[in-house]
């Protein structure tokens, strides 16, 4: 499972999340919402530093990333965030 992260929206995140190189962002499952790939679960994020990490990507010294306990929500999927231009937010993306 990988994540990517693209151009536009890792500028958002920095942005929004106030980020500085050495910071961390974590992707987890969260009770409630809607999903592609878990109904009744929806994708959670938080600057928390990480414990066990399953999976992860570094962009300019920021680590976007999965703990191991989280990986079962993505069902093998890999994570896509892309910017969405029209809502000017982040949206997530999966693919096998």
């Amino acid at each position: 499972m990988n994540i990517t992260v693209s151009k536009e929206a890792f500028e958002w995140y920095v942005d929004e999340m106030d980020l500085k190189e050495g910071s961390f962002v974590r992707f987890y499952a969260r009770y409630g919402g809607s999903s592609q790939i878990q109904k009744g679960f929806s994708l959670g994020i938080s600057t928390e530093e990480p414990d066990h990490i399953g999976t992860k990507t570094v962009m300019n010294g920021i680590t976007f990333y999965i703990e191991e306990k989280d990986l079962w929500y993505f069902d093998g999927h890999d994570l896509h965030i892309e910017y969405n231009t029209a809502l000017g937010e982040p949206e997530f993306q999966f693919s096998k």
